[in-house]
């Protein structure tokens, strides 16, 4: 999608959070900093939870600091150090190891004091793929800045964590929305969007997104994007199932071809923009290798998805384990 992203443009505010428990826990966190354990299904709102939560706390939006820990443990020295969002963190510090860079970005975004109010939230995203040694050095900077600095580790998997973390923060469980939670948000969207839609139509989009909100979000935008409304006709034309399997076609012939880079946007595009998640792209990739492979190929292939669906089913990135696949097929 050229456009902004809905789900960035109508993120929604924390009385607009669909579940209404995360909502109530939410708001205890606003009158009572406290430190949280976000936890729940890929989809179901997580971090659109903790933004809403951080924009009721705080006057200035730089008291809000979000780092995806997928950033750090999926990218290069090299790339951590310019990003932007790290990048003034890292200056003169070429030399340090990649876990030492982690270390040092995250003591100093929450050491900082804070702009207004009395203390700041750090997010740390996507915690599913975080190491134990780094967690032990999240525990010390838990401990030492527990006074000014608000943590809220958001992940699908809270087992990973250890106890010494776990201990410091209360649970907050988001489960995925229910269809009806889904329906009423993309009305909303809609409307504040002023396009033409009707009640099959979101319907449609939310039985699509199987209780991912993201999806139903981002589907809803494909749809009036390409066909200018959202009905049950125009909704099924934007997101039948041929729209996925072409686009996995062209990911799966360009890693064929060694061409990884335009193989990897593709599956960026899909899991991020799209709101696929590993899973779906995993199944549609053997549906489309099982009509174009036999034999000792396709059961390579059979062998390197089983791996990769165990380690989607640990809760690690989705996006490395099938990036490990797509550049396994081009060697």
């Amino acid at each position: 999608m050229d456009a902004p992203l809905w789900t960035e443009t109508h993120a929604p505010s924390l009385e607009e959070l669909p579940q209404p428990g995360v909502r109530d826990s939410f708001e205890r966190a606003v009158d009572e900093p406290m430190n949280l354990v976000v936890y729940g299904p890929r989809g179901a709102g997580k971090t659109a939870g903790v933004r809403a939560l951080a924009d009721a706390a705080h006057d200035d939006p730089n008291d809000f600091v979000e780092i995806n820990v997928d950033d750090f443990f999926s990218r290069r020295k090299t790339e951590i150090k310019n990003d932007p969002r790290f990048e003034r963190f890292l200056v003169g510090r070429s030399r340090m190891s990649k876990r030492d860079m982690i270390n040092h970005v995250l003591k100093e975004s929450a050491s900082y004091a804070p702009v207004s109010g009395t203390y700041r939230t750090v997010l740390l995203d996507n915690a599913e793929a975080i190491r134990e040694d780094f967690q032990q050095a999240l525990r010390r900077v838990m401990e030492r800045h527990h006074a000014t600095t608000q943590f809220v580790i958001a992940t699908r998997q809270p087992s990973k964590l250890i106890p010494p973390i776990r201990s410091r923060c209360f649970d907050v469980r988001v489960r995925a929305p229910t269809h009806d939670e889904v329906v009423g948000a993309l009305e909303r969207i809609v409307e504040a969007e002023d396009v033409a839609y009707d009640a099959d139509g979101l319907e449609y989009v939310a039985g699509y997104a199987e209780g991912d909100i993201r999806r139903a979000v981002l589907g809803a935008q494909t749809t009036v994007e390409q066909e200018g409304e959202l009905t049950m006709q125009t909704a099924y034309e934007a997101l039948g199932d041929l729209g996925l399997t072409t686009r996995v076609e062209e990911m799966l012939d360009a890693a064929v071809a060694g061409e990884f880079a335009d193989a990897r946007k593709t599956l960026d595009d899909l899991l991020v923009d799209e709101g696929y998640d590993g899973g779906e792209v995993l199944g549609d990739l053997l549906r489309v290798a099982r009509s174009r492979r036999s034999g000792r190929e396709l059961a390579e292939l059979h062998r390197l998805a089983g791996e990769v669906d165990l380690d989607l089913a640990e809760g690690t990135s989705d996006r490395i384990h099938i990036g490990h696949l797509l550049a396994e097929l081009g060697r």
